[in-house]
């Protein structure tokens, strides 16, 4: 019978590039309706974008504050950049080719750094802005799939060391969808309680 580290092994062999497909085009639909209302509402600041629905549920007011930029530069640029460059690695990998080492390496440090850039943001609206982009939450939403099986591919694949005994990473491979959907829980708890001021009103 096969090993669970073995059967998680295959199973992201097999998945991995389909996730990057999924992701990518996701992220380049939600970066690129962005990006339209964003140019519409430097245009016109008082456009109203389609996604503004409650004023908690909004992205026209996260728009307009300095974290909606990174050096000068939209951050849903940046997202189209990203979610593109992943949309194409899906379908590199889905072709059948093969990537080095150091390029998987440097793919977990795009992925990281993705990361922790949505973690930033989402700090940033929740807490600060007092704000959920809807598209910003789809966002939230993909890129911790994207990080999780790419570092738990190149572990498997031996492309990382990050020093877990056997024991942990029995644990990690056996278990990677339920750490995933505890993430996703946590998050949700979070949202649900910041702002239940007012999902009580609509009870």
């Amino acid at each position: 019978m096969p090993k669970p580290q073995d059967k998680t092994r295959l199973f992201l062999n097999r998945i991995l590039p389909y996730i990057f497909i999924v992701v990518g085009i996701i992220g380049i639909i939600a970066s690129f309706a962005l990006t339209y209302d964003k140019i519409h509402v430097l245009k016109d600041p008082s456009y109203v974008p389609s996604c503004n629905i409650n004023p908690i549920i909004s992205c026209g007011s996260v728009m307009k504050t300095q974290q909606a930029n990174l050096l000068g530069v939209p951050n849903t640029i940046f997202g189209l950049m990203g979610f593109s460059m992943l949309l194409t690695l899906g379908a590199v990998l889905l072709a059948g080719a093969t990537l080095q080492r150091w390029l998987w390496r440097v793919i977990n440090i795009g992925a990281l750094a993705g990361f922790l850039m949505f973690v930033y943001l989402f700090f940033e609206a929740v807490f600060r802005i007092h704000t959920i982009c809807p598209y910003c939450f789809v966002v939230w939403m993909i890129v911790p799939p994207v990080l999780w099986y790419t570092t738990l591919y190149n572990l498997g694949e031996g492309h990382l060391k990050l020093g877990l005994n056997t024991r942990a990473r029995g644990f990690v491979t056996k278990h990677h969808g339920d750490i995933l959907l505890v993430w996703y829980v946590i998050v949700f708890l979070i949202l649900l309680t910041r702002f239940w001021y007012y999902w009580k009103t609509l009870i």
